[in-house]
């Protein structure tokens, strides 16, 4: 066994949760790969654990089933080799938030916000009374863009963005670093998946371009890593906006704006 820490990945089969596995392999973690399709994990477990002689557990699990997601509640919560998590598991869908349907909107939330809630939970006790540990949230640069037409899967992205800012806050003080990741366009099964072809779309970054990135502002202990933007006075920029209007809004009456246009 390493004397890393274990890293737990969701959505390691593919794209980037198996360059995420990728990368830790190669700085000698031992790792848990969760996802659906076994036989690409074990493939994926195969390969890495012949290649950089770490210890690979494959575990299938169905994220948006409450039996399975249980079991890997369990296990994070546990488990204490385990002292990074990969939240990584996520899904889009094809068309428009009209012709999606209730159900596909309901397992869309289930997946991307539900379950990476859910896991985060799970570990962010054990991890804040042992005084370490790390939480990666795979958002995505959707999360600020709502122009962009991805409705509820921007609006999943944005949750997992204010929650990684809100924990953070709440854990950072403890030991515990939690970092967003915010992928733009990125070639990964995804596109296929819902129903877009990532040939015809401009500016699309290679998934070991975007998990490197990723992995430099990891080290640096980023808490909010977007790997395209090539002016980070901008987030920041963005960022102090935010905070500059928090000023205003402890106010006990409405603003005169909308006490104006009532008279």
């Amino acid at each position: 066994m390493s004397a890393r820490p274990a890293v737990l990945i969701t959505g390691a089969s593919t794209g980037i949760g198996a360059v995420y596995a990728d990368r830790f392999a190669q700085r000698g973690h031992d790792l848990v790969l969760v996802a659906r399709d076994l036989a690409r994990m074990e493939e994926l477990a195969a390969w890495l654990a012949a290649r950089d002689g770490v210890k690979v557990e494959v575990v299938r699990a169905d994220l948006t089933d409450r039996a399975d997601l249980a079991r890997i509640e369990k296990r994070l919560a546990e488990d204490e080799r385990i002292g990074v998590l990969i939240n990584n598991a996520g899904a889009s869908l094809p068309g428009t938030f009209v012709e999606q349907g209730a159900e596909a909107v309901g397992k869309l939330i289930d997946l991307n916000v539900t379950a990476l809630a859910r896991l985060a939970a799970a570990v962010a006790p054990r991890f804040a009374r042992e005084g370490s540990g790390a939480i990666v949230n795979i958002a995505s640069v959707l999360g600020l863009l709502p122009e962009y037409g991805a409705s509820v899967y921007g609006a999943t992205k944005a949750f997992v963005l204010s929650l990684s800012q809100g924990l953070h806050i709440e854990l950072g003080e403890r030991g515990v670093y939690v970092q967003a990741v915010l992928p733009a366009a990125t070639r990964t099964e995804i596109w296929a998946r819902s129903g877009k072809d990532v040939n015809a779309l401009q500016g699309v970054m290679e998934v070991g371009d975007l998990v490197d990135a990723a992995l430099v502002g990891y080290d640096r202990r980023e808490t909010v890593t977007i790997p395209p933007l090539p002016d980070d006075r901008q987030w920041a920029d963005f960022d102090a906006a935010r905070l500059a209007m928090a000023a205003n809004f402890t106010q006990s009456q409405p603003a005169g704006r909308y006490r104006d246009a009532a008279r």
